[in-house]
């Protein structure tokens, strides 16, 4: 069984930011063993820094890969997620910027390419959300913003990279299990997370001809920095007990569907999505 925690969880003055966070997530289990299942492969991860993000990056370079994590201006734990990943012995490099921005979705992949040389795993992670009681509290700036960061940069992300994917590339996107059972006080950002999972299932029968694979990971309620920093603290204190497992996921125990997807474990799925969510049924 998963190690998970004991401790309640807390808010967090600090938004976003994992080393400020009470307890830490969970990034690998201690008795995960990689088989280099991804050797010699790069992959570049939004939103890297921390995570779910970090976690896969971890779980890349334990499976063999070198990796590229862009993040927005967590500095202090993007060079962590580089210290972790460096420690397996694998290279990564850290970008930071905004992916709702094409320009440095582009700099990005010239990056990549100009270290690496090869483009084999995108990792579309980064996201944004900001509950609102109601409709009526959504404002233009933070809808433009949420669909900006959650959707345009999934888009903006692909369009860097598609020229140097070659066939047995893979695209791995973020959704959420918000998509498929709703969230009242999420609309904008589940909203996103419909288009990013619609995205998903068009671009992998737009991309089968390039033998480029494209599917999905759902998670559900999962210890991140968005958790605290987002959500009042008596909706942390009871965060993921909503579930049939009655507690929130860590981030290791849904870092290991993208190293599955990422695979040739994978070789004969495209258009599909995971569903790390604590027993949640969503019957799609």
């Amino acid at each position: 069984m998963a190690k998970t925690q004991d401790r309640p969880q807390r808010a967090v003055v600090d938004p976003g930011r994992q080393s400020t966070m009470d307890p830490k997530p969970i990034e690998i289990r201690d008795d995960y063993k990689g088989s280099d299942k991804l050797s010699g492969k790069v992959a570049i991860i939004t939103g890297g820094d921390s995570g779910i993000g970090r976690s896969v990056a971890i779980h890349f370079a334990t499976e063999g890969a070198d990796v590229v994590i862009v993040f927005l201006a967590e500095n202090d734990d993007a060079a962590e997620t580089q210290k972790k990943v460096e420690g397996l012995g694998r290279q990564c490099l850290a970008i930071k910027g905004d992916v709702g921005d094409p320009s440095f979705c582009k700099k990005v992949a010239d990056k990549t390419i100009d270290r690496f040389k090869r483009i084999d795993i995108l990792v579309n992670n980064a996201a944004e959300q900001h509950p609102q009681e109601s409709i009526e509290k959504i404002t233009p700036d933070q809808l433009e913003k949420t669909f900006r960061t959650n959707i345009f940069g999934m888009f903006y992300m692909v369009q860097a990279c598609i020229p140097h994917l070659k066939e047995d590339a893979c695209i791995i996107n973020t959704t959420s299990v918000t998509n498929y059972k709703g969230s009242g006080d999420l609309l904008d950002y589940s909203a996103t997370k419909g288009a990013v999972t619609a995205f998903t299932r068009s671009l992998s029968e737009s991309l089968l001809e390039r033998k480029i694979r494209v599917n999905g990971v759902a998670p559900g309620p999962i210890w991140t920095p968005l958790i605290p920093s987002t959500f009042k603290p008596e909706e942390v204190a009871d965060f993921g007990k909503n579930t049939p497992m009655k507690r929130p996921g860590q981030p290791s125990e849904v870092a290991p569907c993208y190293v599955f997807l990422a695979s040739e474990d994978a070789s004969y799925m495209t258009g599909q999505v995971l569903h790390p969510n604590g027993g949640t049924i969503v019957n799609t």
